[in-house]
This record gives C-alpha cells, sequence and structure tokens, in this order.
C-alpha cells in the first residue's frame, strides 16, 4: 500500500458567474521514502495539488489517502492534528512569525500540539541544518537562505512521514537554492519523503521522480 494516494482530485473555484477548475482529475501515488517534484508552469495547479495534499485546503471532488485513510473523512480538530503529526509543510515565503526567533519559530508545531519541543531533538535539527548559532536571531535579522533553513527545520520538529515543500527555493538566489537542495536530499537519504513543487529544471533534477501538470491535469 502506498503512504500517500491521491484519487481523481478536483479543485473548482467559483468566480462571479464562472467556476474555475484548478484541479482536474489527478491522481497519483508517492511511495514512503520517495524524493518526487511536482512541475508546472505558473498557474498550473500544481501549489493546489500540493495543499490538498497536505490537507490543507479541501478537494471539491476525489480522495487523498495516507495508508488507506481517507484524511478529508475526519473532522476539523481531527485533520489538523493529522497534519501536525504527519506532515512538514515549507513555504515559498518562509511564513515565519517576526516576533519569536528561530528557536520559538521552530518550536510552534510542538507548542499547538500542546507540549514543549526536545531541547535535543531542536538542537540536533538545528545542526543538521547549519542553523544553532542563529537560533536566537529574529527572522529579520536572518538572510533568505537562513529563514529557509529555519522553515525546515520547523517542518521537521515533530517528526513527520512526508515533508511538502512550494517553490523552495523561488525567493532564493542560485548558490542558496543549491544548498537548500541538498538539505533535502540529504533529508531524503536519512528516510523522509519529499515532495517539491517546482517549475525550476534544476531543482527538478535532484528528484527521483517527475510529475509534470498542465491546466490542472497530469500530462507526464
Amino acid at each position: 500500500m502506498a503512504m500517500l494516494e491521491v484519487k481523481r482530485i478536483r479543485k473548482d473555484y467559483v468566480s462571479g458567474l464562472r467556476t474555475v477548475r484548478a484541479v482536474n482529475e489527478v491522481t497519483f501515488k508517492v511511495e514512503n521514502g520517495e524524493f518526487i517534484t511536482v512541475m508546472g508552469a505558473s498557474g498550473a495547479g500544481k501549489s493546489t495539488v500540493l495543499q490538498i495534499c497536505a490537507g490543507l485546503i479541501r478537494p471539491t471532488d476525489g480522495v487523498v489517502l495516507y495508508d488507506g485513510v481517507d484524511i478529508f473523512s475526519k473532522d476539523k480538530e481531527e485533520l489538523a492534528l493529522f497534519r501536525r503529526n504527519n506532515i512538514g509543510y515549507i513555504f515559498q515565503s518562509f511564513n515565519l512569525l517576526p516576533m519569536l526567533t528561530s528557536r520559538e519559530n521552530i518550536a510552534v508545531p510542538a507548542l499547538l500540539n500542546g507540549k514543549k519541543p526536545d531541547e535535543g531533538t531542536l538542537n540536533g535539527i538545528a545542526e543538521t541544518l547549519g542553523i544553532t548559532e542563529r537560533l536566537d536571531h529574529f527572522p529579520g535579522e536572518l538572510s533568505g537562505g537562513e529563514q529557509q533553513r529555519v522553515a525546515i527545520a520547523r517542518a521537521l520538529v515533530n517528526d513527520p512521514s512526508v515533508i511538502f515543500a512550494d517553490e523552495p527555493t523561488g525567493n532564493l538566489d542560485s548558490a542558496t537554492a543549491a544548498d537548500i537542495m541538498s538539505v533535502f536530499v540529504e533529508l531524503n537519504k536519512r528516510g523522509k519523503t519529499v515532495v517539491i513543487v517546482t517549475h525550476d529544471d534544476k531543482v527538478a533534477s535532484y528528484c527521483a521522480r517527475k510529475i509534470v501538470i498542465a491546466d490542472g491535469r497530469i500530462v507526464k
């Protein structure tokens, strides 16, 4: 059984009298330990697919199965708990809280579960990502690459089974982007399942399998 199975998902948005179909009958599987990229031009629907897979938005139709269980059969609280315990999501714009230090930002998912993160675990993640010396700094005091590493650390603090990253190098220069991709490669080597959305062929070259989306459909 695949760790993640997406079956015929569809997502419609209503704009005035017009209905826009952002995702149309998308089906694929992700096995445990895979390293996958979802590619497509701007507006192709790839980020919407990623957000549905992560349980952030509900599809208009179709199912998203983790180990055979449809996550959208859960109520709002159950789904939120599932996301916090099983899914690490990394945003292109980092989405760090500006009033919190790096350490505090990383701790947020654990605190939302009502517990403090283990200091050894948090420090170990920071060391792996090379941000130990930046833990007591605020986001405004960090470079783009450092902010993205803090965002990755935050996604890892609850030890998720899968990591989703939406254009994780989109706001970074090429050298920093290569550094960030090397982090994902190392995480995958350590057993993490990684799914990355990108439009960049260089980023896609790091991944073992590629899914191409155009006009809301898988075309390759």
